[in-house]
């Protein structure tokens, strides 16, 4: 006879609160046992055991007083936690870096350069940065240490440029951090919502320190989710866009190249094309974080080669595709491309194209998209700038207390200075905040070009090192698919970027957010706003070299060992050759292309 189910679900009920009783009852008579729960969470942000801090001032084997040998090894030991995984490092690698400088910023370069510069200059930083994440995935893959690019600034080139570009990146992010906030403020005015902005700075500021004190796994996650909503779309976009530029939108209308012709091509002649440059570069900012997050991944050997490959899909799907068909549906002379700020949603070209097709809500969405990519920004902030600050304290080169590594492998201080720094977007409720954000905003203008270019000319360094040593390139676990050669070309690329900034720097495009800059006075403001970087950089590469007299690195004796992932790689390259002979030829296809 079958048992009624009101019968059986009152016997799970009964049994259920038999066993939640129990468990009460084990709690309750042996509080010794919440005791032990409660010290093992506390104990999680004790210091880890096996953290290693490089002495200022102490002398090295090479005789300097800066202890080469000593940071290589610090950044190889530490004790940061390896928990990524393949596909966080795919999605960062594919989405992780789009934000406020493809969808909003990428409207001050149309409407300065015209849609001709503003393919052409994304085109050759895109070319650029192909070049310069092949390079520093082949150092990754070799060399997962913490720091990743500054540690390779101070290994195979100076530790006072090491320091300098150490101390440049973490700025950079520490600064974007409020700056992504306030655009996530302003991204909400578009719904006239009578909501503080404050009150969004708090929320979303909670928001981005609680995902970073998950650790770096919750980072991993976060920004998996994200950048999946970020491809979807664009990609959304992009077909979306195909079909409004051939006359597929609400009134039939064909729009083909019509805004190519009439106003045209290019706006502010070759200034225009130079003024997209920098642009450009802040909208490709954060691709270098694979290289970071090598330090914290299970298996670089496996995944970093396969994130760094999509770099190049990314660039051409998500950013010249997207731009191209941008370039197609609005013409440069519409006055709202000229924002505010380069934060100003309103001004987003994406939005423009949607609300220029008549179709209603579409552009609601695309500014939540916006929103969830600045979010998504600001979460790497924390993560790039946290790193960076616990790398540097490792060598000696920040304050010692910033390598604090918990026993979950969370750089507690350093995440703590850079959530400290979001702080400042409050100011966004002030009558300061214009003012504020300029300044800090130009702290960061150049610095990503400076990282790039010493991440080509530490590779250019390395590889020469690698010869003069007697190693064959066969040793490498990846090899760079644009070679040294690569590597020249984005070195040299990013100081004509400098170059080229320097001139508009003293001769700007006007007018600047609708307003002309008008004497000497406010050109001199212009200048700084556009170059502080580059002083600020070089103020910190001539002090640290005077103080510590650290030695530029000579090729013969570069450190190659210290931090190499212990790997069989002859075994492994073998296994590997032949798990690819039994594919079929498009996975063959695909594994080369991806």
């Amino acid at each position: 006879m079958r048992k009624s189910p009101e019968i059986s679900s009152s016997r799970l009920r009964i049994e259920s609160d038999d066993r939640a009783g129990a468990i009460g009852s084990i709690y309750d008579a042996n509080p010794a046992k919440w005791r032990e729960v409660a010290k093992t969470a506390w104990d999680s942000f004790r210091q880890n055991p096996n953290y290693h801090i490089t002495q200022k001032g102490q002398v090295g084997a090479s005789g300097h007083v800066y202890d080469v040998e000593g940071a290589a090894e610090a950044t190889a030991i530490s004790p940061l936690a390896r928990k990524l995984k393949g596909r966080h490092l795919q999605m960062i690698a594919i989405g992780g870096s789009i934000g406020t400088g493809l969808f909003v910023g990428s409207g001050k370069a149309l409407q300065q350069g015209g849609p001709a510069s503003l393919l052409i200059a994304f085109s050759l930083i895109g070319g650029m940065l192909f070049c310069t994440v092949q390079a520093l995935g082949e150092m990754a893959v070799l060399l997962p240490v913490a720091g990743s690019f500054s540690a390779y600034s101070t290994r195979f080139l100076d530790p006072a440029w090491g320091f300098a570009m150490g101390w440049n990146y973490a700025i950079q992010w520490l600064i974007v951090l409020p700056l992504e906030i306030v655009a996530a403020a302003i991204t909400i005015k578009y719904w006239d919502s009578p909501v503080s902005p404050a009150a969004w700075v708090a929320i979303f500021l909670v928001m981005i320190i609680g995902i970073n004190l998950v650790g770096v796994k919750g980072y991993g996650e976060a920004e998996f989710v994200f950048s999946i909503i970020k491809v979807i779309a664009v990609i959304g976009f992009i077909i979306l866009g195909i079909i409004l530029n051939v006359g597929g939108g609400q009134n039939g209308d064909y729009v083909g190249g019509r805004y190519w012709a009439n106003p045209g091509a290019f706006n502010n002649g070759f200034k225009g094309l130079c003024s997209v440059f920098v642009i450009a570069a802040f909208a490709f900012t954060g691709t270098e974080l694979v290289g970071l997050a090598a330090a914290e991944t299970a298996n670089p050997r496996k995944s970093l080669p396969t994130a760094v490959k999509q770099v190049f899909w990314r660039i051409c799907l998500f950013y010249i595709v997207s731009l191209t068909l941008v370039g197609l549906l609005v013409p440069y002379s519409d006055p709202r491309l000229i924002g505010q700020s380069t934060s100003d949603a309103k001004a987003s070209p994406f939005v423009i194209a949607i609300k220029n097709a008549g179709i209603t809500g579409l552009d609601s969405v695309m500014n939540v998209v916006i929103m969830i990519s600045v979010l998504s920004v600001g979460n790497s902030a924390v993560y790039g700038s946290s790193r960076t600050l616990a790398a540097l304290a490792e060598q000696g080169q920040a304050p010692s207390w910033l390598a604090y590594i918990d026993r979950q492998g969370r750089p507690l201080k350093a995440i703590g200075v850079a959530s400290a720094f979001g702080f400042l977007a409050f100011l966004a409720a002030t009558d300061k905040d214009d003012d504020a954000f300029v300044w800090m905003q130009a702290l960061s203008g150049l610095s990503s070009i400076f990282t790039w270019g010493s991440i080509c000319l530490a590779h250019i360094r390395f590889r020469r090192a690698w010869r003069l040593q007697g190693r064959s390139l066969d040793e490498l676990a990846f090899r760079s698919q644009a070679g040294v050669i690569g590597s020249w070309i984005g070195f040299l690329f990013n100081v004509l970027v400098i170059c080229a900034q320097f001139w508009i720097g003293f001769s700007p495009v006007q007018p600047r957010y609708g307003k002309p800059i008008e004497g000497t006075s406010a050109l001199v403001q212009n200048f700084f706003e556009e170059y502080l970087a580059v002083p600020v950089v070089l103020l910190c590469y001539i002090v640290y070299k005077v103080v510590y007299r650290t030695p530029f690195m000579r090729s013969r004796d570069m450190d190659l060992k210290t931090g190499v992932r212990q790997l069989n790689l002859p075994q492994l390259l073998l296994d590997e050759k032949f798990e690819r002979a039994s594919w079929p030829k498009w996975k063959k296809t695909y594994k080369f292309l991806c």
